[in-house]
């Protein structure tokens, strides 16, 4: 080998170096089991909303985000109107859009791929993707926690939603409470910054504030414009230092 292959290839070698395919899996894995479980709680809340088991399933088949589907059924179960509480579950999905937008850039799947990959561009997903060094290692991890999470959280919901019809009435069992609590579990690790944690306190706040005095879904509407008022007067803080200081 010429001194300059050598060379390359040591230079090569010192770059950082992506974990190996069978960790990647491992952890795309085990990111699919624990969250595709919570699909039981899912079918069992849904099912005690009032929704039929085949209207439960085709929901985590067709939409098959988490959040939205929590959301949705939900406010069908306090009574709300149907259009206002899809109308909430879909303001939750649209995080998903963003999560495809970086994705895309991280992936670079083929266009024949892409319609169907979409289905699985979800919190989980994206978070095992964007953890990993490489285009390989992001693949991997997207392909196996998206088959994972997508076959256990459709088998679970079916599980719920039967297991909701042999114990008769849920809420007798507390099992209204699954959704939100799995939901916070998902959500409290993500809020690392002051930012974050001031944007969820916010939204709690706009939520259970709202929930007594109007409609079901429409207190999910206006927890959503707790971020745009965060960063707002934030903004405003950073304006008024820097004209003290100036």
């Amino acid at each position: 080998m010429r001194q300059e292959e050598q060379t390359a290839v040591s230079v090569v070698g010192a770059g950082p170096v992506g974990k190996p395919d069978s960790a990647v899996v491992r952890d795309a894995l085990g990111v699919g089991v624990a969250v595709g479980l919570s699909g039981f709680a899912f079918g069992v809340t849904s099912a005690g909303s009032g929704l039929t088991v085949w209207q439960t399933c085709a929901l985590s088949l067709l939409v098959f985000t988490g959040a939205s589907q929590f959301a949705l059924v939900g406010a069908l179960a306090a009574g709300g109107n149907p259009l206002t509480a899809a109308a909430g579950a879909f303001f939750l999905g649209v995080r998903n859009a963003f999560y495809g937008l970086r994705l895309s850039e991280v992936l670079v799947l083929p266009r024949a791929v892409r319609p169907p990959a979409a289905q699985w561009v979800i919190d989980e997903t994206a978070a095992v993707s964007l953890a990993q060094t490489g285009r390989r290692a992001a693949r991997i991890g997207f392909a196996v926690t998206g088959v994972s999470l997508y076959v256990l959280w459709n088998l679970t919901t079916l599980l719920g939603a039967l297991g909701a019809e042999a114990i008769g009435d849920t809420d007798a069992w507390g099992l209204d409470a699954a959704g939100p609590a799995v939901f916070l579990a998902l959500l409290a690790p993500m809020l690392r910054t002051g930012t974050e944690r001031a944007v969820a306190g916010l939204a709690v706040l706009l939520g259970l504030g709202l929930l007594p005095v109007v409609p079901a879904g429409v207190p999910v509407l206006v927890a959503a414009l707790a971020a745009p008022t965060v960063l707002y007067a934030q903004g405003r803080r950073r304006s008024a230092r820097d004209e003290e200081r100036g």
